[in-house]
């Protein structure tokens, strides 16, 4: 993936002039560490970065000169990475499985926190690593609603099993701490706080004063038309929630936002391949490219058309089926998406809100998926 040297207006100044044959990223970096600052100064605890979500080397320089200073890392690249970016910086390693290799590199390069939501995993971590003031975070479920969609299937203990391995983590001698993830793009703050209250109780029912709680991400990213995601309630509810749950026994709050954080910063613009028969549009990016998400979480509504020339399409929203370039009829938008019924072959249409698991699952599947990122000052005309 190339990034540009150059710094745009806005998309249509660059694409009125470059004539794209892929799509293009376009990515924003004060509006990344507007959103950080956001976060920062809203969230009530430490905000950490998960670079799984996107972790390309300017997303991860400009969190950092906003002042993220924690990373979650999920495998030793990412650690590496970091490292390498940003000397300094805190990492937590809070992939819950993991082999004894990758325990050894993260032991080298000094993780700060780990999660666990096993026995087996436990052990693990109990024989390689050294406790002196690392973190285990026992990692906890519940069925709660207001998610795109919930990790409880793969990973995370049962409120019982978790009370065991928290006293394990404490009798070990690590710092104890309990670690939840209440979904992705969750709008529901009262998710947050369910957890909460449960990890108080999962404290309290283990006999053990922890020492943090770390509240996961899931925060939205704006993905429809209409108010953005109200993250002051949800910083809100949590500050409240754990403060009720834990009184005087309140641990320090940490959260892991990737969406949240890095996703409406970029928007990509794919091209009008052909309009079948005027019904069925085919674009030059789909969902085995940057648009991969769709299928899972569903569409992202905040869309406009540039024609070829730089002015932007103002005809009446018409239900278009969208396809993808490959040659595989997976690849297809869900459902239908709004475009003007004068849309033509050689428009761009442009995704906004794409900073997120958009260029870290680019297959290059039948040749496809040749992605630039040009920098501009606004996102919009």
């Amino acid at each position: 993936m190339e990034m540009s040297q150059s710094v745009w207006n806005n998309p249509a100044a660059c694409l009125s002039s470059v004539d794209p044959e892929n799509p293009i990223l376009f990515f924003a970096p004060k509006v990344l560490q507007a959103t950080a600052r956001r976060f920062i100064d809203g969230f009530p605890g430490m905000v950490t970065y998960a670079v799984k979500a996107n972790p390309m080397d300017a997303v991860i320089e400009n969190l950092s000169a906003a002042g993220v200073c924690g990373f979650d890392v999920a495998s030793p690249v990412e650690m590496r990475l970091i490292k390498a970016l940003v000397p300094g910086a805190v990492l937590h390693y809070n992939n819950p499985v993991r082999s004894l290799a990758e325990i050894a590199v993260a032991v080298s390069l000094g993780v700060a926190s780990y999660s666990v939501d096993s026995m087996s995993e436990l052990a693990k971590l109990i024989a390689a690593v050294p406790p002196e003031g690392v973190e285990i975070a026992v990692r906890f479920k519940l069925s709660v609603t207001g998610a795109a969609y919930d990790f409880g299937e793969k990973f995370g203990a049962n409120a019982q099993a978790a009370v065991v391995l928290l006293r394990h983590v404490a009798d070990a001698g690590f710092m104890p701490a309990l670690s939840f993830h209440p979904g992705t793009q969750c709008h529901a703050a009262q998710a947050w706080g369910s957890y909460i209250r449960t990890a108080a109780q999962i404290a309290d029912a283990a006999g053990v004063v922890i020492v943090r709680v770390n509240v996961g991400g899931g925060f939205p990213s704006h993905r429809t038309v209409g108010s953005a995601p109200d993250l002051a309630m949800i910083f809100a509810t949590i500050d409240q929630v754990a403060t009720e749950a834990f009184g005087d026994a309140r641990p320090v709050l940490v959260c892991e936002p990737g969406r949240g954080l890095c996703a409406d910063a970029f928007c990509v613009a794919t091209r009008v391949k052909a309009v079948r028969d005027g019904v069925h549009v085919f674009l030059n990016d789909g969902v085995y490219g940057t648009l991969t998400e769709m299928p899972q979480i569903g569409v992202i509504d905040r869309v406009e058309v540039i024609a070829a020339s730089g002015l932007v399409r103002k005809g009446a929203p018409l239900p278009r089926v969208v396809f993808g370039p490959t040659c595989d009829s997976l690849d297809r938008l869900p459902g239908q998406v709004m475009l003007p019924d004068d849309l033509a072959e050689g428009d761009f249409v442009i995704f906004h809100g794409m900073g997120a698991y958009s260029t870290v699952t680019n297959t290059r599947f039948n040749g496809f998926g040749a992605l630039s990122v040009e920098t501009v000052l606004h996102l919009t005309a």
